[in-house]
Parts: C-alpha cells; structure tokens; sequence
C-alpha cells in the first residue's frame, strides 16, 4: 500500500521537481560530453571548404573536394558504428562512467591530431577515429540518463541531453566563422582545440558512480550466467529483434537524411552570398554562350569572386548553420515533451511527416528559386526542428526497448548501425557527381518510410525502464 501511495504522489510531479542534486550533476555532465562529441564532428562540416581544398592543393569547388569530403563522411559514419557498439556493449560489462572518460579521452585525442594532418587520406582516417569515440560517449550517456532520472522525468530529461548537441554544433559554427581571420591554415586550430574535452573527464572521475540499476544488474549477472551483461546477439533474440530492427531502421532514416540533407540547410544563405559576390564582380551567375567564355574560364573566374568575397560567404553559411541548429535544438528539446502527450509513435510520426515536407519547401521550392535571405533565415529555425528533432527521440526511445544489462549494448546498436547506411549512401555520393541540394531531394523520402517503421514500433511511453 505505502509503495502505492509513494507512486500515485511521485507521478502528480513536475517533471522537475524533487530531482537531486546528483541527478541534475548526470545530466549536466553527460550534456557536455555530448556538447564536446558533436564539436568534434561538427567541426569538419565548417571547415571542410577551407580544410579539405587546403590538403588537395585546389579550389573549394573542385570535385575532388566533394569527393573527399563525402568521404571523410562516410569513414567517420563507419567509425561511429564500430564505435557505439564497441563501446556500448563496454559500458554494460564495465560500467558507465568508466566508459565515458574512455570515450571522450578517445575522440579528444584523435580530433587534436587532425590538427597536423598532411593529406586528404590522413583526413579520412582520422575522422574514422574520432568518431569511435563520438559514436560510444552518445551510447554511454543516453542509458545513464536514463537510468538515473524518474520515471516521470526521463523523456525531458533525455530530450534536454540530446539538445544540448546544438551547443556543439554552435561552438564548431562559431570556430568556422571567426577564426578563418587567422590565415591559410586557420582550420587547423578548430581541431586543435579539440583537445579540451579531456579535462572533462577528470570532472567525470570525481563525481559520478554508477547507477544502481547497473549495478543490480551486474550482480544478477555474477549470480547467473543467463544474465550476463553486453551480449551483442541477444539484440537478435525473443522480443528484442523486433526492437532491434526498428531502432536501427530509425536511426539509419534520421541519420541518412541528418548529413545528407540537413546539413545543408548551410545552404541556404550560403547560395545567396556566393550570388551577391559574382554580382559585384560581374561575373554571370550561370555561364552561356551569350558569356564567350570556356567552361575553364567561367570557372577560374567565378573562383576569383568567390575569393574575393570569401569573409561574407563563409559568415553566410555560418549563419545558416547557427538558425537550422537553433530551430534543430528546440525540435531536440521538445521532443520529450511532445512524445510525452502524443506518445513514442505519435512523436516520431509527427516529426517524420513534417520534415519530408519542410525538405521539399527548402530545397525544391526556396533555394532553387532564390528566395530572398529573409525568407530563408525565417524558414531555416523550422526546418532545423523537424529534420533535427526527431534525433532526441533515439536518446528517449532506445534505452526504453531493452533491460539494464542490454541497455548501453542496445542503444548503442540501434543508433550507431544507422551510421552504417548512413556510410554506405556517402561513399555512394563520393562516386558520382550531385549537388548537395539534389541529395537533399532524393532522400527526402526516407521520412516517409520511417513513418511506415513506426507502425511497427512498441510504445514504451509512461513505462518504467526494463530491469
């Protein structure tokens, strides 16, 4: 009776009230590791146009930049799913906070190093490494959030975790826009403070212990061999595969569409400056026979505009990425909220549906018609909301769909295996010639088929986490 009344009183609070003080440290911790995790990867989509083109020895917009940026992409996509899954499964054998500080200790080690890479190839490479640790902190932190938070708290708790991201996102942002004034080799700083994340695990060191439900389950474990903790082939057994399937499904349509078309809502603004530059040099936006000019000519011409007006294009795409990342933040932040009214199903079904649309308005309808630069930064927040959103819903819903002794195992799983797809379209765009709107375009449609996945999903809204 008194377990009863305890419940009944704890479910009539606010999903922020009577949260300890520990409790919020978890949160607060694991949001700077995540903070730091995406500045590490964010950090090459601001400065792929200067780093890139720097390592080949050509123009930004050579083929071979795109080339090779795709696949920079695609190695670091690989090397977040070995990486989640690694590390995941680590995390249920050995404890959360100790896997953290592994994880972050990797990907500040390996993101410093970039700093002194020499060549494309070493690029691609160390992407592959950095993101073994990106893709193993996002594991880690999502199950001990989970873990640690009420019942009543968890989805907010876990939304406010994941949309902390958009600070990575606005630091690299912010590092693509001023310290390009430092000169030829500016970009290598923005690596090289990728570095300072590691202080962060001395902080991790002192302060947090592992959670309760880990270690209940690390005893069930010693007590009984069918219990043992991060086994990789149980995400494929009873109930599991059906959750399996479907958290990976999801992951790989949001991760897919995340690079290969949110990203370049960069665009957006981007576009217009680079038009405003060829205007004011008098250089045709398209080339024609009316120009008289060779296809070399053109070219070598419109590099020299873009040259000229370099600070305002970068400041532009900047920009653009800041309002696409703000609006992505608030669709992160809400997401727990939203799927708290609306249900797991009914949020991922929302945000699926209005994303595939905000896609086609973005990129068929105002960038290919030039739309005027108010337009777009008014239409950018709401892009970002939708095709960024849906991402909080991983860290709510994974930890949801598996038992303590499975949790980091699965989780991990579901969202880093969608890297693989998300690696294999990249290393497909790498062969071929397409521009990023026109990527954009074609998997637009992916939304749809996510909206499909989730008829199929369970839903875990108001339920206690799996012992």
């Amino acid at each position: 009776m008194s377990d009863t009344i305890e419940q009944n009183a704890d479910s009539n609070l606010k999903w922020y009230q009577g949260i300890t003080r520990y409790q919020w440290l978890v949160l607060l911790i694991a949001s700077l590791g995540w903070v730091f995790d995406i500045f590490e990867g964010q950090i090459f989509v601001a400065s792929m146009r200067d780093a890139m083109p720097a390592l080949l020895g050509v123009v930004a917009d050579d083929p071979a930049v795109a080339r090779w940026n795709d696949m920079s992409f695609g190695s670091f996509l690989l090397g977040g799913a070995i990486g989640g899954v690694f590390f995941g499964m680590m995390s249920d054998r050995i404890g959360r906070s100790k896997t953290m500080i592994i994880t972050i200790l990797f990907y500040s080690l390996f993101t410093c190093v970039t700093a002194f890479a020499q060549s494309a190839w070493q690029m691609v490479i160390l992407r592959f490494f950095v993101a073994m640790g990106v893709g193993g902190e996002w594991a880690v932190a999502s199950a001990m959030v989970a873990e640690v938070m009420p019942q009543r708290s968890r989805a907010v708790m876990s939304s406010i975790f994941h949309a902390s991201s958009v600070f990575g996102t606005l630091l690299a942002a912010a590092a693509g826009a001023f310290i390009i004034t430092l000169g030829e080799s500016a970009w290598r700083w923005g690596f090289a403070i990728g570095a300072l994340p590691a202080l962060l695990t001395l902080w991790i060191r002192w302060s947090l212990h592992e959670p309760e439900q880990w270690v209940r389950a690390r005893e069930k474990a010693a007590a009984d061999a069918s219990q043992q903790t991060g086994r990789l082939s149980e995400l494929f057994e009873g109930t599991n595969l059906r959750n399996t399937i479907v958290g990976v499904s999801l992951a790989s349509i949001g991760l897919v569409t995340f690079w290969g078309g949110h990203i370049y809502g960069k665009n957006a603004l981007l576009r217009g400056a680079q038009t405003e530059a060829l205007q004011a040099e008098h250089v045709p936006v398209t080339n024609s026979e009316e120009t008289g000019l060779t296809k070399e000519e053109y070219k070598a011409e419109r590099q020299a505009a873009f040259k000229k007006h370099e600070t305002p294009i970068k400041r532009a795409e900047m920009l653009s990425m800041a309002l696409n990342t703000i609006g992505g933040g608030l669709g992160l932040l809400l997401f727990g909220t939203i799927s708290n009214r609306l249900g797991r199903k009914g949020a991922f079904i929302l945000y699926h549906v209005a994303a595939f649309i905000m896609m086609l308005v973005m990129f068929k309808v105002l960038i290919a018609n030039h739309a005027s630069q108010t337009v777009l930064a008014l239409t950018l927040p709401v892009f970002g909301f939708f095709t960024l959103g849906m991402h909080a819903g991983y860290a709510v819903y994974f930890p949801e769909l598996y038992p303590t002794r499975l949790r980091g195992t699965g989780a991990g799983f579901c969202f880093n295996m969608g890297r693989l797809a998300t690696a294999a379209a990249f290393f497909g765009f790498g062969a071929v010639a397409i521009t990023d709107e026109n990527k954009a375009l074609l998997l637009a449609p992916l939304y749809l088929v996510g909206v499909v996945v989730v008829f199929f999903a369970k839903e875990t809204s108001g339920q206690e986490l799996m012992e």
